[in-house]
């Protein structure tokens, strides 16, 4: 009896395949984003340390990682510690390879890059969104201030949800924006959340951006 022969998982299954999507994506956003116009307690703790039968404190337990998701489109983010919970719309690269913001009249909406992972997915992804309009603040006027360890909940069209723990909230000057530390390969579900920051000028813009890390801890 000839011996079956294995199935072959489809290419765009494949790890080989997530991270050349991962590479090509930080190849297409060399450039910085645009910004237009003028409680949940403590993430990130994979587990609480307790006490053992002597009543000493034990060392917490890292808990396994979440299993990714599969690709599904998002359809609105929460930062629960900033009040944030605003509708997705998807966003590419505009003429200039530069990475679109959504409609300057539509302040509290949030733009995912459609060309990086879906939320929960294998990969980078990527939100933007406005600081501030011309009518006033927007959906990230307080990006800068939210702290590490706090949740960031990204909502997917099949009804799941990706639960994101902020690792930690640098601003780049513009001038010098690193690429590769931000827009760089990763394995791991992960997620950077762009807008504004730094001073503004009517001519130029604000002269940074304001960067999110976080990456995948749990699923919904």
């Amino acid at each position: 009896m000839a011996p079956r022969r294995r199935r072959r998982r489809p290419w765009y299954r494949t790890r080989a395949y997530r991270l050349a999507r991962t590479a090509l994506l930080v190849m297409a956003l060399v450039t910085l984003v645009r910004c237009g116009g003028h409680d949940d307690g403590p993430g990130g703790r994979d587990a609480v340390a307790g006490a053992g039968p002597d009543g000493a404190r034990t060392a917490a337990r890292p808990l396994p990682p979440p299993r990714p998701l599969p690709r599904s489109r998002p359809t609105s983010m929460r930062i629960p510690s900033l009040g944030v919970d605003a509708p997705v719309t998807g966003v590419g690269l505009d003429r200039g390879r530069q990475l679109e913001t959504p409609p300057v009249d539509k302040p509290k909406l949030i733009g995912w890059y459609q060309g990086g992972a879906t939320p929960g997915e294998s990969g980078l992804a990527v939100a933007v969104g406005h600081r501030d309009t011309r009518t006033g603040p927007a959906v990230f006027a307080a990006l800068a201030q939210v702290q590490p360890g706090k949740r960031i909940e990204a909502r997917r069209a099949d009804g799941r949800t990706a639960v994101y723990t902020v690792d930690r909230v640098k601003v780049y000057d513009k001038a010098g924006f690193p690429d590769k530390e931000v827009y760089g390969p990763t394995r791991r579900p992960e997620l950077r959340v762009i807008t504004c920051g730094g001073l503004f000028s009517r001519r130029t813009g604000y002269t940074s951006n304001v960067v999110v890390f976080a990456h995948l801890t749990a699923t919904e």
